[in-house]
């Protein structure tokens, strides 16, 4: 199929559009590798303060929450959901651990939002942390939940576009003033 694509490319154009097309592949490579170490790092958070918190399927818990965090809000909203639950069933009606259990999964979220997601993904794709909330709220504003999904891989894919048109103007004409139009 690539072979196919390719032989359909002008041949003037080939080499560039292949080194624009690896590098969005290497960017969203970078994207799914990120997203994977911030599921990791919450799934670790939500069961050690799930543990913490004494709940006894805290871990089982926590590394499922963290696993649903591929869509964002999944995680928070399975793991919360499945905590209080087995609290109810573990803790009956002590509201402290209730609490703590909220508590974990705010806790979690606040961090994934705004330091896991910011860091580990959008360091790897080359998004400052800024741009990477702003590419977020809106992808979600914009598009709903699908904009939320979409949103990180998008501006990484448009980062590597307006690179690449960057340095096709540093190299031109108009830039370097080789050529004087004529009016």
């Amino acid at each position: 199929m690539m072979a196919k694509i390719r032989s359909l490319l002008p041949r003037s154009r080939e080499e560039q559009v292949v080194s624009l097309a690896g590098e969005c592949h290497e960017v969203l490579g970078a994207f799914v590798r990120g997203q994977l170490l911030v599921m990791l790092a919450l799934g670790v958070i939500y069961a050690a303060g799930l543990m913490l918190v004494g709940l006894e399927l805290g871990l089982l818990i926590g590394l499922i929450a963290g696993l649903a965090a591929i869509v964002p809000y999944m995680g928070f909203v399975i793991g919360i959901g499945a905590a209080l639950i087995a609290g109810l069933f573990q803790f009956g009606g002590d509201l402290y651990p209730m609490i703590g259990i909220v508590a974990v999964f705010m806790v979690g979220q606040a961090l994934e939002g705004m330091v896991l997601t910011p860091l580990l993904v959008g360091d790897r794709i080359g998004l400052h942390p800024v741009a990477v909330i702003f590419a977020i709220l809106a992808g979600g504003e914009l598009f709903g939940f699908t904009g939320v999904l979409l949103a990180l891989p998008v501006a990484a894919v448009i980062m590597v576009l307006v690179r690449h048109v960057h340095d096709l103007y540093k190299d031109s004409d108009l830039y370097s003033g080789a050529e004087d139009p004529e009016l």
